[in-house]
């Protein structure tokens, strides 16, 4: 019987990390296979278990509760992966005012489609993830959730909303943020070869434009690249902020 009662909230923890894992950042990647994430969420649960309170409960009401942590750690992980989506969003930005979302192709990794710059900046926000130790942020932004939401508590699905409403807007504008200086001088280069065209008809301008314009994509891409790690980081605190109004 004791054994049950420390078992139960081991349990209980386990679902709520692992579903958290499957959809959050970086861990959610292809690379990572699902028997991985399983034996990682158990093992961060087990480290978790000296603070967790013991119990001891029906059938029902032991489903119910591992139904109700799932939906935590759902939700929490569809937030982080909402703050981390800015990277993406800004090289699918670039591809489309760079002339490169005619490649798009299916990632299976990533489970989305992108050109080849929204998948660049995709994996490379992972590998910095990892390299940087932003992942060990995340997991304790995880880690305390369950003092803010300790095991049978309920998520207010209101106020989970909310901040991914405001998580939204912030991804847009963080992709902006990203994409915006390349994507103004992709808008200058189309206004230089319209006027030009209007002074010149004969030189047809626009047939320069494509390589012109794969040219500056990929000359200023780099620089955005270099930019990432700062951008990785502050992505990384924004979303131990919104994990923190998601349980507060």
């Amino acid at each position: 019987m004791d054994l049950v009662r420390e078992l139960e909230p081991l349990l209980l923890a386990a679902v709520r990390v692992t579903v958290f894992l499957v959809l959050a950042p970086p861990f959610s990647h292809g690379a990572i296979p699902g028997p991985v994430k399983a034996m990682l969420g158990v093992a961060i649960a087990f480290a978790l278990s000296p603070a967790l309170p013991a119990a001891s409960l029906t059938t029902g009401a032991f489903l119910g509760q591992l139904l109700s942590e799932a939906l935590i750690g759902g939700g929490l992980g569809v937030l982080v992966a909402l703050v981390f989506g800015a990277v993406q969003s800004a090289g699918q930005l670039i591809d489309l005012f760079g002339g490169f979302q005619m490649g798009m192709a299916f990632n299976p990794m990533t489970l989305m489609s992108g050109g080849p710059l929204a998948q660049l900046y995709a994996f490379t926000a992972t590998v910095l993830l990892f390299v940087s130790d932003g992942y060990q942020l995340v997991i304790g932004g995880l880690a305390r959730t369950f003092d803010a939401l300790p095991l049978g508590a309920t998520l207010d699905l209101g106020a989970l909303a909310d901040t991914m409403t405001v998580a939204l807007g912030q991804m847009f504008l963080a992709a902006l943020q990203i994409a915006g200086p390349l994507i103004a001088v992709l808008f200058l280069a189309d206004v230089g070869l319209g006027l030009l065209t209007r002074v010149a008809p004969a030189l047809n301008a626009f047939a320069l434009g494509f390589p012109l314009k794969i040219l500056i994509t990929l000359f200023l891409g780099t620089f955005a690249l270099i930019a990432l790690p700062r951008v990785i980081s502050a992505l990384a605190e924004s979303a131990l902020g919104r994990l923190a109004e998601a349980t507060g």
